[in-house]
């Protein structure tokens, strides 16, 4: 670990974060949900993860139809605005992925590209270490990634979001094997500047990883809707692994 913090640690911790992705489609989200539970037969007594989980979002929405979820994120903040939502069966506790499980889970969830932000591949390859040792035998994981090659075909370079009262200028480009998101925005009398970067990872490279693991690709989706992965049209890349 370095002393100076990491992008995610940073961006991800303040209230601008927050602010910005305010508008996120929960629908979409929810449905995505749905068919991950009917298509996994996810039962009711299984102990779910959503590993990075945000503000709680997927956790909550698993909780309500039923399933015991455990919700883990690095950001202090997310976690303690997600805390209010706890119940006897869903929880929330401050965690960093690189860092090993403590429980073992049925189903591990790593959802909405939350995975991919080190420099160090090494790091990439912990954290699956890290999910494949939190499972219990027979344990499902499900990884939610970008479609990398899409995603740079499609850049939008330039944009500006007006978002209460602040003017967020985001800029994205690809750099040192990175899809990078600059976000520059002058609020509380003072200039910010943020950046996500998230790794350029195609199949062949995440199975890389995964085979120095011991994790087998089960299914491979290309959309929330559960539709055949294709690398030059699909959206997403969801695998599904065991």
């Amino acid at each position: 670990m370095t002393t100076k913090k990491e992008w995610f640690a940073s961006w991800f911790d303040t209230s601008y974060y927050h602010i910005l992705y305010k508008h996120r489609n929960d629908t979409e989200a929810q449905e995505f949900i749905q068919n991950l539970v009917s298509f996994l037969n996810i039962k009711k007594d299984d102990k779910l993860l959503d590993l990075a989980c945000g503000k709680g979002r997927h956790s909550i929405y698993l909780n309500k139809l039923g399933f015991n979820v455990v919700g883990a994120d690095l950001s202090k903040n997310s976690i303690d605005f997600a805390k209010q939502f706890e119940n006897n069966s869903l929880k929330f506790v401050e965690h960093d992925m690189r860092d090993k499980l403590k429980l073992k889970y049925d189903i591990i969830l790593n959802l909405f590209t939350s995975f991919g932000f080190f420099e160090d591949d090494n790091e990439d390859i912990k954290v699956l270490k890290n999910i494949k040792k939190g499972l219990n035998p027979y344990g499902t994981a499900v990884i939610d990634f970008m479609n990398a090659k899409k995603v740079i075909s499609n850049l939008v370079h330039e944009e500006t979001q007006i978002i209460d009262g602040i003017n967020f200028k985001i800029s994205r480009y690809v750099k040192n094997g990175f899809i990078v998101k600059e976000i520059n925005f002058e609020a509380d009398d003072q200039l910010h500047t943020y950046f996500e970067k998230v790794k350029i990872l195609n199949l062949a490279k995440i199975n890389s990883y995964l085979n120095s693991v011991g994790f087998k690709i089960k299914h491979t989706f290309g959309n929330y809707n559960l539709e055949k992965f294709n690398e030059e049209s699909s959206d997403r890349l969801i695998l599904v692994l065991e």
